[in-house]
């Protein structure tokens, strides 16, 4: 009787140490990060693009219980035009993203409460800056006044990749996140051989790749989006996407994160996902 109690209490015992210990895809501890997908969308439609491809990572089987959120207009001190894709959000992300071109304020707040919960909780967060930083910038102070205690050099990071993104940051805002995050600075995602998975191609049709319905209809809803407002009213014009091809550069950095960043290109990328997506639906 006594040994058949110890058998169960060691099991128990090794359960629960199992439950605790990390699942690491990439970089990132599944049990208990946070991953924050923020978007600009001004002015460039890579962006739109961009959405699509976070959205059909965070589909795939291997990221069932990756805890996410995103950001609309996200973006920094610009000119131009904002381009406006609260379907596709919807579509990629259900609940889980905040609208800070519409309401500043409350989308910082939304964000605000999630990184607390999840720094609280002894978690990180992973911060995909598919733009400026200074969104990033205003999270982290608001995080140094909530929970004081947090080093935020080792419990924030901050992954960018491209270097106009920097420039167009308010300067103080991207020296507060240097030195108040995790910052990395992985090369630049518009280009194959340097590095970082290159998904800008001129030549690519996703069309070719993806079938699961509901994936499909994600990138079908992207590519209508950035074709109404790719170079419209002053707006950037992106060549590769006027050509009817692919640029959805910014997610190099999530490839980053999640230990994807061995993949070449777009190609590579679609044969990543696309085929492998299962049946689990974006929450």
């Amino acid at each position: 009787m006594t040994s058949r109690f110890l058998q169960i209490l060691f099991l128990l015992l090794f359960l629960t140490s199992c439950s605790d210990s990390p699942k690491m895809l990439g970089r990132f501890d599944v049990n208990n990060d946070l991953f924050l997908a923020q978007f600009d969308s001004k002015t460039d439609v890579d962006d739109i693009h961009s959405i699509a491809g976070v959205a059909t990572m965070l589909k795939d089987s291997r990221f069932t219980g990756v805890k996410y959120h995103a950001v609309a207009g996200a973006y920094g001190i610009q000119e131009g035009l904002f381009v406006p894709a609260n379907e596709l959000f919807q579509l990629c992300f259900g609940k889980n993203w905040s609208d800070a071109h519409s309401d500043y304020n409350k989308a910082l707040g939304q964000v605000l409460k999630l990184t607390t919960e999840t720094l609280e909780d002894g978690g990180k967060v992973w911060i995909a800056e598919a733009g400026q930083s200074n969104f990033s910038s205003d999270l982290i102070r608001g995080i140094k006044k909530t929970l004081p205690e947090i080093d935020t050099k080792v419990m924030i990071h901050i992954v960018q990749h491209s270097d106009w993104n920097e420039k167009s940051t308010d300067p103080e805002d991207l020296a507060y996140v240097k030195e108040k995050s995790s910052y990395q600075k992985i090369p630049d995602g518009n280009v194959t051989g340097n590095g970082s998975p290159g998904f800008l191609d001129s030549l690519m049709n996703w069309r070719e790749y993806v079938t699961e319905p509901e994936l499909y209809k994600i990138w079908e809803t992207a590519t209508d989006i950035a074709d109404k407002y790719n170079g419209k009213e002053d707006r950037y014009l992106n060549k590769a996407i006027a050509k009817g091809g692919l640029d959805f550069s910014d997610v190099s950095e999530t490839c980053w994160i999640f230990g994807f960043d061995t993949l070449k290109n777009a190609k590579e990328f679609f044969g990543e996902f696309a085929a492998t997506s299962g049946k689990q639906a974006v929450k």
